[in-house]
């Protein structure tokens, strides 16, 4: 299997179209979304894949300082939300993604691909199931073609999915303070849920373990004085980062409120990217392209279980897995000097090796990007990037880079799949 180092990322707009003189509150709407936080004093509207939402409040640095020593909640109402019911969902989830799922515990929630025939990745999913219903949340841009593809695979199984955008969003609660941050100004979650960092990773050893789960703990409905069985509450979701509420969406605005009323800093999205990108986290569309598989990027260790068989794309992953050669890496880059623009090459020697995905200010590290490179790559190459609005910038690989690769192998065990 090959890939092309040089092709840039593909993003699906299809749902954040070109009418920029129309504006909407659902970002399932067929007009370009705006968040109402936007109307916040000091809003900066953010560009590309976060058109709808704020880049900053004014101070993007001091908002990603208070991320990493307290906690701050971030606006990503523009992702999409998918609902899916019946009592089929989760074994027919199992069935066409790269997750173990069918056994998967309510109020418990995990981290999936879907993948092409040839093991590319298509779309990347958040999950989360309360019991009654699984709710996906994914990129913004990517709702349509998802439920598409969901609906050609339903054959005749007993589930449901929707476009749950309209009713659901999501805030993300970053840093140290997260949960108690939550739990302070929405009252005590029924489940409790692992402090950041606290293991609670979706599969972050890839084991196969049906442990490698994401905890989830619930507002009911009645905290919130909504008996609408569609929103059904609150899932806080337990995140490396921190947590991610998904809620209502008629009580974004409120749910900030009530954060920032007990401390909670409102920090834009450039300081869950910046973040994001420091902790060598990939984005779909962002930081891969139409070839990228899921060895490349990090998300074999999240996002596949690597003992279940029988989905598509399965052959790829075990065959890329067990021979050990993906053909490209991510790697964590340290510009001199400025950020620059996603999907431009990174060369070494005036040769093309790979390009930039998302460039950002970190408020200790300066400034960053992750890049997809070729696998052979050295460390230490002396990196350049040919930016057409900064010129050249040079760039060098961090230390630390990886991706890191689980070490088991991957196959098909008897009785799977």
């Amino acid at each position: 299997m090959t890939a092309d180092a040089t092709t840039a990322p593909v993003t699906d707009t299809a749902r954040l179209p070109d009418a920029e003189t129309q504006t909407s509150n659902d970002p399932g709407d067929d007009i370009h979304y705006r968040s109402p936080l936007l109307d916040v004093p000091g809003a900066v509207p953010a560009t590309g894949p976060d058109l709808g939402v704020a880049d900053h409040y004014g101070d993007p640095l001091r908002e990603q300082r208070e991320a990493e020593r307290g906690a701050a909640v971030v606006d990503r109402s523009h992702r999409g939300v998918i609902r899916i019911t019946g009592p089929d969902r989760l074994s027919w989830l199992h069935s066409i993604t790269s997750q173990h799922l069918d056994t998967l515990p309510a109020m418990r929630g995990s981290e999936a691909l879907v993948l092409s025939p040839h093991g590319h990745v298509e779309h990347h999913l958040m999950i989360a199931d309360d019991g009654t219903t699984t709710w996906l949340d994914v990129e913004p841009g990517t709702t349509g073609a998802l439920l598409a593809y969901l609906a050609s695979m339903r054959f005749l199984l007993r589930v449901e999915p929707t476009d749950a955008t309209g009713a659901r969003s999501v805030l993300s609660v970053l840093g140290p303070a997260a949960v108690d941050a939550v739990t302070t100004a929405l009252g005590p979650l029924d489940h409790p849920l692992p402090q950041p960092g606290g293991g609670a990773g979706g599969g972050a050893e890839a084991s196969g373990d049906d442990g490698d789960q994401l905890a989830l703990g619930l507002y009911p409905l009645a905290a919130t004085g909504h008996q609408d069985p569609d929103v059904a509450g609150t899932l806080v979701r337990a995140m490396p980062h921190g947590v991610d509420l998904l809620i209502p969406r008629r009580e974004l605005t409120a749910t900030v409120e009530r954060l920032q009323s007990t401390g909670v800093t409102l920090a834009g999205v450039s300081t869950f990217e910046a973040l994001r990108v420091a902790d060598r986290r990939p984005r779909l569309g962002t930081d891969t392209d139409h070839r990228t598989i899921p060895h490349e990027v990090g998300w074999l260790s999240t996002a596949v279980h690597l003992n279940k068989g029988c989905y598509r794309g399965q052959e790829t992953v075990a065959r890329v897995h067990n021979l050990g050669r993906p053909p490209r890496r991510m790697v964590l880059l340290h510009l001199d000097g400025s950020t620059v623009t996603r999907g431009i090459p990174v060369t070494v020697d005036g040769r093309v090796v790979g390009f930039v995905g998302t460039s950002a200010m970190h408020a200790e590290l300066g400034p960053v990007a992750l890049a997809l490179v070729k696998r052979n790559v050295a460390d230490d190459a002396a990196l350049v990037l040919n930016d057409p609005e900064t010129g050249e910038v040079a760039a060098s690989i961090d230390p630390a880079s990886g991706p890191q690769q689980p070490v088991r192998p991957a196959g098909r065990p008897t009785g799977t799949g």
